[in-house]
């Protein structure tokens, strides 16, 4: 920034010397008529010569002044514009470093300039590998910044993020299988070039073990180890270290949506459970008729017992609220949850309705059903919400010694109120001819659990795409869990396993389990109330 004072500086120069040229000029006239006049001719003809060439000097000074002004204002323009020029740079790099102490505020890094055509990707992708932390360590602000690594052989998976419903330990498959014999594949490819003829090759049987991760911002990262076939010894090791770089934002698509048009069935199977019921019913009067206001509601019930009191019930909301779009079907006969959903998909009659399969002990709001809509398309995707699930509120509360808070208090998503289902498949959005074209749950699995599993498997071996993502909108609320004896072992098992995943968290449950030792500890406290805070009674 030295050149706008150099600037400054010429353009005072230029001022002066104007202004010591102005005056010079006048000086020299006036000295010139002085000099023409100190003996004035007394003739009229002297004196209109003597006038004559007056003007003429006057007017050939005038001309000469008139090219200097100009040739000065041209100057004065030149460097006004350059300048101008400089405030600009000026401008722009005080922004520059402006938006930098900014970006190092917020701890955001610009890696890379997306390419603007397909002949700079190698540039874009060895950037990506300059900026990975994979070549070297790169500083993070907090332990929890770091990404780890997953092991791996050629047939297990060692997981670092399982998941609540999955194993720590697993055969890789589908994607994940491809994507690991793909590396492995390329590492021994690479480690055999340029040998030898007569060389032994690398091969799957040399690879031991490997890691991998993926970094969010650079693409997935991997270490292999190679037993070295040229070294005689149990400690000799090739290491092949590569990267599947993330590639820019690429455009698929681009098109309006427009859900005004897209009514939801709601298909409810149900089998006594009045209360629920109940309360189920005056969340949908609120959420769907005085919110959403595009929903129907298909109850299919089983049994006689307390059938009376679901129409009474029905009955009251429809009249109540002038509203019609609500069906009874009923079944005499014991529930099974997916010959419900069956039931009440067939007996709808007026077009292609979207089908949301829902059970009575779900809480969802208005902003899950326009997610239903925006993530299901008819005869390509269907909706597979994870469900947030909520523990006992008897232990989650009564641990932290308060009182259990009405229903809407307890719709909170934390690690100590609940868990994100993600073995669960229960609840699902589709449209009723893919649903048919699926030919829907296999009606001959009763009691508990299944049925949802094998209509998503076949959605999954079908050519649709399942849209799996966790949705804040819905809610499965705890209620006591009974596991039939006459289940199958394997539906007997998975009951009394979601029946304990259900009821707490590790943690909750940890202090359940070791609850005569934190009474010893609660009683020491007492006797000590003078020595310690009584906060810390509180677990």
């Amino acid at each position: 920034m030295k050149t706008m004072p150099r600037i400054l500086l010429l353009l005072f120069s230029l001022s002066v010397m104007t202004m010591m040229f102005i005056a010079r000029c006048g000086l020299y006239m006036d000295g010139h008529l002085a000099q023409s006049t100190h003996g004035l001719p007394t003739s009229s003809r002297d004196h209109k010569d003597l006038k004559r060439h007056v003007r003429d000097v006057l007017q050939e000074k005038e001309v000469q002044h008139l090219k200097t002004i100009k040739g000065l204002q041209s100057q004065i323009d030149n460097l006004e514009a350059r300048l101008k020029q400089a405030h600009i740079r000026y401008m722009n790099v005080s922004h520059h470093i402006e938006s930098e102490a900014r970006v190092k505020e917020v701890e955001i890094q610009t890696y890379h300039v997306m390419p603007k055509n397909l002949s700079d990707f190698s540039q874009f992708f060895n950037e990506q590998l300059q900026s990975a932390e994979i070549l070297q360590g790169v500083s993070l602000k907090t332990e929890y910044d770091v990404v780890a690594f997953n092991r791996f052989t050629l047939n297990r998976v060692y997981l670092v993020d399982p998941g609540l419903g999955k194993r720590v330990i697993e055969k890789p498959i589908g994607y994940k299988k491809k994507d690991l014999l793909e590396i492995i594949t390329h590492a021994t490819e690479k480690l055999n070039v340029n040998r030898s003829a007569k060389a032994k090759m690398f091969s799957y049987e040399d690879f031991l073990e490997g890691i991998y991760r993926i970094e969010p911002t650079t693409g997935s990262h991997y270490e292999l180890y190679f037993r070295d076939i040229d070294i005689n010894g149990n400690n000799a090791y090739r290491k092949v270290t590569l990267m599947r770089p993330f590639g820019p934002p690429m455009i698929v698509k681009k098109n309006p949506v427009n859900t005004n048009q897209d009514w939801i069935n709601i298909i409810l199977p149900l089998s006594g459970r009045l209360d629920t019921f109940r309360l189920f019913m005056e969340r949908f009067v609120t959420v769907c008729i005085k919110q959403d206001k595009r929903v129907y509601l298909t109850v299919v019930y089983f049994g006689m017992e307390g059938l009376q009191e679901v129409k009474n019930i029905m009955s009251h909301i429809a009249k109540q609220n002038k509203f019609k779009h609500m069906k009874l079907v009923t079944l005499n006969e014991k529930f099974a949850r997916g010959r419900g959903l069956q039931i009440g998909a067939l007996n709808w009659k007026s077009g292609d309705a979207l089908l949301f399969l829902c059970d009575v002990d779900i809480v969802f709001s208005a902003e899950f059903l326009e997610r239903c809509r925006l993530n299901t398309d008819r005869a390509k995707r269907v909706y597979y919400p994870i469900v947030f699930s909520l523990y006992n509120p008897n232990v989650v509360y009564a641990l932290q010694d308060m009182t259990i808070p009405n229903l809407k208090d307890q719709l909170v998503i934390s690690k100590d109120t609940g868990f994100w289902r993600d073995f669960g498949y229960g609840m699902t959005c589709q449209y009723r001819s893919d649903f048919l074209k699926i030919k829907g749950f296999d009606e001959h699995i009763t009691g508990w659990g299944g049925e949802d599993v094998f209509l998503y498997q076949k959605f999954v071996r079908s050519d649709y795409m399942v849209v799996r993502a966790t949705d804040p909108g819905i809610f499965h609320l705890w209620h006591e869990k009974y596991c039939d004896p006459n289940l199958t072992p394997e539906q007997y098992r998975s009951c009394i396993r979601s029946k304990a995943l259900n009821e707490a968290s590790h943690a909750q449950l940890g202090l359940l389990a070791f609850k005569d030792e934190v009474d010893i500890h609660r009683s020491f406290i007492k006797k000590s109330r003078g020595q310690y805070n009584p906060s810390r009674e509180k677990y």
